[in-house]
């Protein structure tokens, strides 16, 4: 089977982003689709954004393993692999398990710079019956990139991520790792 996923995304206003982001749910859905393995959604997911949304220098999961998250799947450039849960954006997702968009990450206390040129990040927590799976981290080298509007729209595609995969599989890990 294959796939063509074809430009990046009109992001210039609130409705363009609205319209964006319901065109990038409709592509992971056909692309999830009739697949459950959590390793391969999370790659599928991370590669569609990072071909289809526009100001982007990273994209991609962190996995809980006990009081850490290790790196998953991603697309962009040699990344952290392990960070402490509470400490940097993604480690404070994990900890307080909300949404958070950081504007300027130089001004983010402990902040994790893994790429230097990144100026801006959004970090979504991935949760399912009330345990933390991992984080969903978006890097931009644009300061401000992020706003409620991409917050909402990333939030619908880790919705389908999280009702479209079989997470048997890591939430074993993550237990296994907090033993």
């Amino acid at each position: 089977m294959s796939f063509t996923v074809s430009g990046v995304l009109d992001m210039s206003s609130p409705a363009a982003k609205r319209s964006a982001y319901a065109d990038v749910r409709a592509r992971l859905e056909a692309l999830l689709a009739g697949e459950r393995d959590a390793i391969a959604n999370l790659a599928q997911c991370a590669a569609l954004i990072q071909q289809t949304v526009p100001g982007l220098n990273w994209a991609g999961f962190y996995l809980a393993r006990g009081e850490e998250l290790v790196l998953g799947p991603f697309q962009g450039k040699v990344a952290c692999v392990r960070i402490p849960v509470g400490r940097g954006v993604c480690g404070t997702c994990a900890a307080t398990r909300e949404v958070q968009i950081v504007p300027d990450v130089h001004a983010f206390p402990g902040h994790i710079a893994c790429d230097s040129a990144s100026r801006s990040e959004l970090v979504l927590p991935l949760t399912t019956a009330g345990e933390l799976l991992g984080v969903l981290d978006l890097d931009s080298p644009e300061p401000g990139r992020f706003d409620a509007a991409d917050a909402a729209g990333f939030a619908a595609l880790v919705e389908v991520l999280l009702s479209g995969t079989d997470w048997t599989g890591l939430s074993r890990q993550a237990s296994t790792a907090r033993e």
